[in-house]
């Protein structure tokens, strides 16, 4: 007897396609969001439960709204009893899990959760036969998903598991990483072009809009730029970089190396001073950034933050004139109320979309939530209406818990506003409604957001994406970058899914 409720499920062909092969060997599957992820795992789940009847199931999702929405896709799909099918957190006690391990066929859970419980030896999944770890690209360094993972292949009679994820990473380090840490040995992608894809996928157009930096921001860039080459010319010249214009990602490393061997044993003054050095140097960058994409309050903000700490690398930044020249120059832009132009470009994008389509959805992505609430209140000024989706931040008190974030996404999606705006929360797997428009404030040189993010739109309908970009900034670098890693992404992925996976090590020869 099938599992599923095969009159009211119509799987498209890629993701039958996908299952079939994702039931023979553990496998990563990269498909873009919005393309069915979430039911190729329930497929497969069914499958399972046909061949052992007596097993159950478990999908690990990384936060309580993606494990609804696992929740929802059984229960409404599945010929399960809804008792059956268990969403579990770590807010549930633990007595209480024990006795829901114990009746439950299908267990969706927060992989932090089930990772205690297996150290506590409160569950034992000798007899589950599939494994779905949803946004599997978190499945690197002290992640929960790794220890879960190899406990599933150790203590499993028939194991089987699937990684699901829209971007693993541009680097073979990194997939591999994964691929490792899941025991993968197979790896489905798709994307919009594929041939069992394309029929099913609306095209989405990209539209650059430019902005001018403000000859006002750039008598302060200039300032900062002096500070900053102080300290990378530094640290050019003492050998812990190799280049004078250091990216944050070489300066982080640098930074992690130096404390490193600072720590052990290596406590001379000058190691000292790199570390300084270092830090004063990514303060300096991110100071940079936050002018060129946001804006003179976002970066005044962070500079007295500085001056107001007792730290001596903050104090040593703080001591360098041009720094304090900087501050003076924010405070009276501050006063003659100069915004960056980001901020009157996106409400006049935003009202010529609303124009031409009165009945349009449209998302708003920042990568901060002040400039979230920023865009949502000059928005509303202007007379549109919005709401923001942010996520919970417990030590602030502030941002939204889980439940008002579905709440907002229930009026989002009943027309109660048009346009949504949202930081990183809205980048991985929440079920936001099909939209029209997606507006990226700036953008993003991770190719994983990147991805996530032109993933809302063209699910349904023609689509369209918008890059606000400040004409020769970081706005500049990090668009070209995502694309950059994106296509080698790609590449390399296709690479493996022909030639399979070269895995390091066994475990018990992966069972």
């Amino acid at each position: 007897m099938s599992v599923l409720k095969l009159d009211s499920l119509e799987p498209r062909d890629y993701q039958k396609n996908i299952a079939k092969s994702a039931s023979e060997k553990n496998t990563l599957v990269v498909l873009p969001t919005g393309m069915g992820k979430t039911l190729i795992s329930l497929l497969v789940a069914a499958e399972r439960l046909e061949k052992f009847p007596e097993s159950k199931i478990l999908i690990l999702s990384p936060t309580r709204p993606l494990s609804a929405q696992h929740k929802k896709s059984f229960e409404q799909f599945t010929t399960i009893s809804p008792d059956e099918i268990i969403l579990l957190t770590g807010n549930v006690k633990p007595e209480d899990r024990i006795e829901l391990y114990k009746r439950a066929k299908v267990i969706i859970a927060t992989p932090q959760t089930i990772e205690n419980d297996l150290v506590n030896n409160r569950l034992d999944l000798e007899n589950f036969s599939f494994l779905t770890v949803d946004e599997c690209h978190r499945s690197v360094k002290n992640y929960s998903y790794p220890t879960v993972a190899k406990k599933y292949m150790l203590q499993s009679k028939c194991s089987l598991l699937l990684g699901l994820t829209a971007s693993p990473g541009a680097t073979r380090e990194r997939v591999q990483e994964i691929c490792d840490s899941l025991f993968i040995k197979n790896v489905e992608i798709r994307s919009e072009t594929d041939v069992d894809v394309e029929r099913y996928v609306q095209p989405v157009e990209r539209e650059n809009v430019y902005v001018e930096l403000p000859e006002e921001f750039k008598k302060i860039r200039t300032l900062l730029e002096e500070v900053l080459k102080d300290d990378s010319y530094w640290l050019k010249e003492h050998h812990y970089t190799f280049t004078y214009k250091p990216t944050k990602g070489m300066l982080l490393d640098t930074q992690r190396k130096v404390i490193a061997s600072y720590m052990h044993g290596s406590k001379n003054f000058g190691a000292f001073w790199a570390i300084m050095r270092v830090a004063g140097a990514i303060k300096i960058l991110h100071a940079l950034e936050l002018l060129e994409t946001q804006g003179i309050k976002f970066l005044y903000d962070f500079l007295k933050k500085i001056e107001k700490s007792k730290k001596k690398t903050d104090t040593r930044l703080f001591k360098d004139p041009r720094t304090r020249e900087a501050v003076k120059l924010c405070e009276e832009l501050l006063i003659v109320e100069i915004e960056h132009p980001k901020l009157g470009k996106i409400v006049d994008i935003v009202k010529e979309l609303l124009d031409r389509k009165p009945d349009a959805k449209i998302i708003v992505f920042a990568n901060y939530r002040a400039t979230v609430d920023k865009i949502n209140e000059v928005l509303k000024e202007s007379g549109i209406d919005s709401g923001i989706l942010i996520g919970q931040a417990i030590k602030e008190g502030k941002g939204l818990t889980q439940q008002q974030q579905i709440e907002v996404l229930d009026r989002f999606r009943q027309f109660e506003f048009p346009v949504l705006v949202c930081s990183s929360i809205g980048e991985e797997g929440l079920d936001i409604p099909a939209i029209d428009y997606a507006i990226f404030y700036e953008a993003v040189s991770s190719e994983i957001r990147s991805i996530q993010r032109r993933g809302r739109v063209g699910r349904h309908t023609v689509g369209k994406v918008i890059f606000l970009i400040t004409k020769d900034t970081r706005d500049e670098v990090y668009y070209y970058a995502s694309l950059k890693k994106e296509k080698k992404m790609k590449g390399m992925l296709y690479r493996m899914k022909e030639r399979g996976i070269k895995r390091k090590g066994n475990l018990l020869d992966w069972v």
